[in-house]
């Protein structure tokens, strides 16, 4: 016989832990549910990654720059790729500074990540160097801001060959090489623009979608290799140079309109939160502060009010660029 009031309790008691901890994550306000509790119980970077080749894309700027300076602290053996070999040469050089690792410890490949003839020679280089790879972190790409009907057809092509197709090229060689040793992690760097739209980005959250529904559909291909994980982190925005080199509505166009950058979340706190979230595996996490986390759970959950939302919000957004200020300065809290 069922004891309806126990279940009711129990009910009770599972509903108030729900809402702890969705309490938890709204004054974090930095990290979705299952990063916050791998952060608390989970494994930690500095056991789990010392020793680990790790090739990251993207590595002479921004997000990319940081995670190789996180990882060179933990003792992660590090492929560096990007296309300015003098600035791939500074990072290079500041990690052996703050760390333990060497000169042979730390390899730069410098590459553009359009130029897909050169990704198989271009992992070769580095297995050649270290014998293996790892963690593959995709982070190479180019953010917009452009409203659609001014910009140029030519500017998603290239935001596609880049964000996309680049970066799917590069994994395929890599992947090849963890299914040979049965283990691996292909870490990207998606965004939040991956889960929801944005206007001024149409061709980026385009570009970021196309990611997710490619990783998303490969790893239930991999499951005949459990070692291998495959990891999408989807960041709010951050403090970096990505807005400084975004697509505008011309390819040859820089943008004019980069604005004040300090409300948005620092570049070590959301690398951090990244290596956690490799460490344990995590299927795909969302780090940001508030309030693009809590239109992540409304886009995921209700869609309808994050539709209604979106057109609101959006509406400042145009403004705010067309006045020259960053696009979300407006809405946005500073970090704490």
């Amino acid at each position: 016989m069922v004891c309806w009031g126990l279940v009711c309790a129990l009910a009770a008691a599972g509903l108030l832990i729900y809402l702890i901890i969705q309490l938890a994550i709204w004054l974090r306000a930095d990290s979705d549910l299952t990063v916050l509790a791998a952060e608390w119980w989970g494994k930690k970077p500095e056991k789990e990654l010392p020793g680990k080749v790790v090739w990251v894309t993207g590595a002479s700027s921004g997000i990319g720059e940081e995670m190789a300076y996180q990882l060179a602290k933990i003792g992660s053996p590090l492929a560096l790729l990007a296309r300015r070999e003098n600035e791939l040469e500074r990072v290079k050089k500041k990690c052996i500074e703050i760390s333990s690792l060497t000169d042979k410890d730390i390899l730069i490949v410098p590459l553009d990540l359009t130029d897909r003839s050169a990704h198989e020679a271009a992992t070769k280089t580095v297995l050649k160097h270290f014998g293996k790879i790892d963690v593959l972190v995709n982070n190479g790409g180019r953010s917009q801001r452009s409203l659609y009907v001014d910009t140029s057809v030519d500017v998603y092509k290239a935001i596609m060959e880049l964000n996309y197709i680049g970066t799917i090229s590069l994994t395929k060689y890599v992947l090849d090489h963890m299914i040979q040793r049965k283990q691996g992690k292909i870490l990207t760097i998606s965004s939040v623009m991956g889960i929801m739209g944005a206007p001024l980005a149409t061709g980026y959250c385009a570009s970021k979608h196309a990611l997710q529904g490619f990783f998303n559909s490969l790893r239930p291909e991999l499951t005949d290799y459990p070692g291998i994980s495959i990891i999408n982190i989807c960041p709010g925005p951050v403090q970096s140079q990505i807005i400084q080199n975004v697509f505008t509505e011309d390819i040859a166009k820089a943008n004019a309109n980069v604005g004040d950058q300090s409300h948005k979340m620092e570049t070590g706190r959301c690398v951090r939160l990244t290596l956690i979230s490799m460490a344990n595996d995590i299927k795909e996490a969302w780090i940001s502060d508030h309030p693009y986390l809590a239109v992540c759970y409304l886009w995921q959950y209700t869609p309808t009010w994050a539709w209604w939302l979106l057109n609101r919000l959006g509406k400042k957004r145009i403004e705010n660029f067309k006045r020259g200020e960053d696009a979300d300065i407006s809405y946005y809290k500073k970090s704490s």
